[in-house]
């Protein structure tokens, strides 16, 4: 069937539909490749050759489509527009999972109490040290925390010590520690779905 309509419309074919294909699937590859390179970076031994596996697949399918038809400008187009767009879905995508771990770290001169006990009623793990910094005496605050709750993290820090400087980064292996409970993923999809219906209102 899919023969006979290409060769009864090879104009719409060659200069429409193959071009969305290798669009789409370029897209895909890309965002696959994308996170790949994040859970490698994270140690994910398992889900980085799994994820890979699939890229290479439609990655495959895309390259022999264009090499084909080379002579095609809107496949080559569709190339370069899926490897484009593939790098944003694959960030989203990333964003949205939110999978592994970050560590947060506060330096505050002063007022950083609140912030400790907001931390710590929250069921957040954390460790509270003196320091010295250019313009005196601080305190430094640690806290090791799954990437879903850090902007809850942050939106407490710039609340409670809003003069206070933070950072945040990635944390490729973790043991122990105090986190707090993790959600189902049924609860979990439910309450991503009604923030992003609030968001968009």
């Amino acid at each position: 069937m899919f023969e006979t309509f290409t060769a009864a419309h090879p104009t719409l074919f060659s200069w429409v539909i193959l071009p969305i294909l290798i669009f789409c699937a370029r897209t895909t590859d890309m965002g696959l490749s994308t996170l790949r390179i994040v859970f490698i970076a994270q140690g994910r031994k398992m889900l980085a050759p799994l994820v890979g596996f699939f890229e290479s697949l439609i990655w495959l399918f895309v390259i022999g489509q264009v090499i084909k038809h080379l002579d095609n400008p809107a496949c080559l187009l569709a190339y370069a527009g899926g490897f484009a767009c593939g790098n944003v879905v694959g960030l989203t995508i990333d964003r949205r999972l939110a999978i592994g771990r970050q560590v947060i770290r506060v330096i505050a001169r002063e007022g950083i109490e609140p912030l400790v006990a907001a931390v710590k009623e929250a069921d957040f793990g954390f460790t509270l040290v003196d320091g010295h910094g250019a313009t005196g005496p601080v305190k430094i605050l640690f806290t090791v925390a799954r990437r879903r709750d850090v902007p809850r993290l942050v939106a407490m820090v710039e609340e409670l010590v809003p003069k206070a400087f933070y950072s945040i980064e990635d944390v490729r292996q973790a043991a122990e520690g105090v986190f707090p409970p993790a959600q189902g993923l049924a609860d979990l999809g439910r309450w991503r779905m009604w923030e992003a219906l609030r968001k968009s209102r």
